[in-house]
């Protein structure tokens, strides 16, 4: 598949997974706790139902199913689709905004290499709950989005949403940059621990 075939594909599947992605972040901001932790679950179930395309559903397998410009382009349709649902709910949810300014301070004080080491850890249980979903079993798909929430670990679409709808005069620090690539740089590691680090011959199929 050359790289139009490649952008026709998986594009507009990547900027749809952005925006289940974002509700999923949009249910955490409004209700919060334990309870948003679990219902952001409906936006990662719904990108593998509809086998849309997820930086962090896709960096696991990249030399199975895919190239690097495929996961290049799936990265920047997730973040469009948290762009376009971001903007929305800056506009129809305006309470939102301090919520996800809250999270991206906290991103902030934690700094770059804090968040990426988080992200490794959310990387890992991401692979992990797609793979038993590819397999229908989807309780590690339900259980593993509210652990890694829970736990503090940095997943860099729905980052991509809170960073997005966070307000302004945060968003534009030099900082948020280096933040938001040690986030996709730490979920690419931990998506592929598991792969890396087991021998083929012993690993769960």
């Amino acid at each position: 598949m050359n790289l139009k075939e490649t952008f026709n594909t998986h594009f507009p599947l990547a900027i749809l997974a952005g925006i289940c992605i974002a509700i999923g972040g949009t249910v955490n901001l409004k209700v919060g706790g334990v309870a948003g932790a679990v219902l952001f679950a409906f936006g990662l179930t719904t990108v593998v139902y509809y086998g849309l395309k997820l930086y962090t559903g896709t960096a696991g397998f990249i030399r199975r199913h895919g190239d690097w410009s495929m996961l290049v382009i799936v990265l920047i349709g997730n973040i469009i689709g948290c762009l376009l649902t971001a903007l929305a709910i800056r506009y129809t949810h305006p309470d939102c905004i301090e919520k996800a300014g809250d999270i991206l301070t906290g991103r902030i004080t934690k700094g770059p290499y804090a968040c990426g080491l988080l992200a490794i850890g959310c990387g890992f249980i991401m692979t992990t709950a797609v793979q038993f979903a590819r397999q229908g079993k989807m309780l590690a798909l339900l259980l593993g989005v509210p652990v890694f929430i829970l736990c503090g670990f940095t997943h860099s679409i729905a980052d991509a949403f809170y960073f997005l709808a966070a307000p302004w005069d945060v968003v534009c620090q030099p900082i948020v940059a280096l933040i938001y690539v040690s986030e996709v740089i730490g979920n690419f590691i931990g998506c592929n621990l598991y792969r890396w680090m087991t021998p083929e011959q012993v690993r769960v199929k």
